[in-house]
């Protein structure tokens, strides 16, 4: 694989992770209510699960999923629901103000919850799906070593990936000061349960083609 390919390659990541995306907003939302450290759990959570789409594409096993209408439905749908979901839950709290001590990093129940909640939202997402499986074509040269190819591109892809995702949270993290007067939670998961729900909507609409 030539440098110049590689560069290609980086370029067509870089676009793709710096995009705002249901992951991100879902990083940048833990960021803000629960501190950085449970949106980088979330971030793990959607980065494990993307970079699992980005292997089954590399395999051949994503082609299955993309052409498959049973399948592609199931996924869109899947997330779509989880996001609704998401909102819903967001608009019917009750909570009216945070507290210092939520912003503590999280127990080991609290990480798996965030893990989980990241992984099913980067997992759901069939537009990665016809990214990567629409992206290796493209780069992959079948007379080189295959194994070497998956490890620079997934490794490319990972160190964007992450550094995107952190940084949403940590921009979450650091405007959460304002969230802790009175009344602050309150508008914010009526804000954040909207744009999820806006989300799940706009996820539910996504084509094959």
């Amino acid at each position: 694989m030539s440098v110049d390919i590689w560069l290609y390659y980086l370029l067509a990541v870089l676009v793709l992770t710096a995009s705002p995306g249901p992951s991100s907003l879902l990083c940048m939302t833990r960021g803000v209510t629960s501190g950085w450290t449970s949106g980088a759990y979330t971030a793990l959570g959607s980065l494990t699960a993307i970079t699992g789409i980005l292997t089954l594409s590399f395999t051949g096993l994503g082609l299955v999923v993309a052409s498959s209408d049973l399948l592609f439905t199931l996924v869109k749908w899947s997330g779509a629901v989880y996001l609704v979901y998401l909102g819903i839950k967001s608009l019917l709290s009750r909570q009216e103000s945070y507290a210092q001590a939520e912003l503590r990093g999280p127990g080991e129940r609290r990480f798996k919850a965030h893990f989980a909640s990241g992984f099913i939202v980067g997992a759901s997402n069939p537009k990665a799906i016809l990214f990567f499986t629409a992206l290796f074509p493209q780069f992959i040269d079948p007379a080189a070593n295959l194994w070497l190819q998956y490890l620079v591109f997934a490794g490319t892809f990972v160190v964007f990936e992450l550094s995107w995702l952190l940084f949403y949270a940590y921009l979450g993290s650091r405007s959460s000061g304002w969230i802790f007067a009175s009344g602050r939670a309150r508008l914010f998961n009526r804000l954040t349960g909207g744009v999820f729900i806006g989300a799940g909507a706009l996820l539910s609409t996504s084509s094959r083609i």
